[in-house]
């Protein structure tokens, strides 16, 4: 369907292709004869497939393409699937190869093919040094438009710890956003669960809601005031329940806080640099909009995750049909905003 203003999908996804990344690694850990090949990238336990099977779309570029045209997107940003897992790697040597890999498979697979494709770097947490230097890679060199943070490690940290910091200060030096992104569900206390129909509803926000947390008491917001983060995949209804917390935190609990935080968790995650995707159905979207602000809401597609394609084709025309939502800010969402975090240029979205 064609739009009135071209739309952005904030956050699509590639399903990697192991083989065709596998010639990327560096020599060294080529299959050799005889030998069992390197397992790229641990799961969680969880085989989140069996929700759906035989039904979830493997796109190539060309696939993806007709995806975007059949919806009437402009241009797709697309993360890692696979990669979502990166943080649980113990091997810190073996993420960074892995991250360079998915990189150079991504450009030569997916951006170079269209314009419409838009990377975001898989960035290994485990050496947040080399992270700023493979950002740097993938802006300069490939014509990136962010890094992803994988948003659960083993074992878990905050990003809010120093240690990160050199990841924060290369995003901004190179003003491109940095997308937190959940994917695993490990390390998050779930393991209870004896269904991942318990674990799926908690894992994401639970993720995401611990990272912005140790980035809020940190001071990661203050100290680097140009930085512009996404919280991903998670909905939008548990950003202003968590910025209530914050913000009585703040008020009782400043004393404790590691960072000396001139702002408050309010004026912060209301000031327009942090931006919290939201979800096609989500009820409670527009309270969110008006308690944040409908300027740091943006809309993924997901594809091709969970679903085929024809439960995708729908949700689109859905979200704009919305009641709830002015013409002016189903626009923010799905224009605006994904150009404002990104950097892109709507006279210049392809499609």
């Amino acid at each position: 369907m064609k739009r009135n203003f071209p739309v952005i999908d904030a956050d699509g996804h590639v399903i990697e292709d192991i083989k065709q990344l596998r010639a990327f690694l560096p020599g060294a850990f080529h299959k050799e004869e005889g030998k069992r090949e390197y397992v790229l990238l641990p799961r969680d336990g969880w085989m989140r497939g069996a929700l759906t099977p035989r039904k979830r779309e493997d796109p190539d570029p060309a696939r993806w393409l007709g995806f975007l045209d059949a919806c009437g997107i402009s241009t797709t940003v697309l993360y890692t699937s696979a990669g979502l897992s990166i943080g649980l790697v113990h091997d810190s040597d073996w993420a960074v190869v892995v991250a360079r890999a998915y990189n150079d498979w991504l450009h030569e697979h997916f951006l170079r093919v269209s314009p419409r494709f838009k990377g975001v770097a898989l960035l290994a947490v485990q050496e947040p040094a080399d992270a700023a230097k493979e950002l740097e890679r993938c802006v300069r060199d490939y014509g990136m438009v962010g890094g992803m943070l994988a948003a659960v490690m083993n074992p878990m940290r905050g990003f809010g710890l120093p240690q990160f910091d050199p990841i924060f200060e290369a995003a901004e030096r190179l003003n491109v956003p940095l997308g937190v992104h959940a994917g695993s569900a490990a390390e998050l206390g779930l393991d209870h669960f004896t269904s991942f129909a318990g674990v799926y509803p908690l894992s994401h926000p639970f993720a995401q809601m611990q990272q912005l947390t140790s980035m809020m008491i940190h001071g990661v917001f203050e100290r680097f005031p140009r930085l512009r983060v996404a919280f991903l995949e998670s909905g939008c209804g548990w950003v202003p329940y968590l910025m209530d917390r914050l913000e009585e935190s703040y008020e009782h609990r400043y004393n404790r806080w590691p960072y000396k935080a001139k702002k408050s968790p309010r004026e912060i995650m209301r000031g327009g640099n942090l931006f919290y995707s939201c979800e096609v159905g989500e009820s409670t979207l527009s309270s969110v909009a008006t308690l944040m602000g409908s300027s740091q809401i943006i809309w993924p597609s997901d594809f091709p995750h969970e679903r085929p394609w024809d439960e995708f084709s729908g949700d689109l025309d859905r979200f704009i049909a919305r009641e709830d939502l002015s013409e002016s800010a189903t626009r923010q969402i799905l224009l605006d905003n994904p150009c404002r975090l990104y950097g892109l240029k709507p006279e210049e979205l392809a499609g």
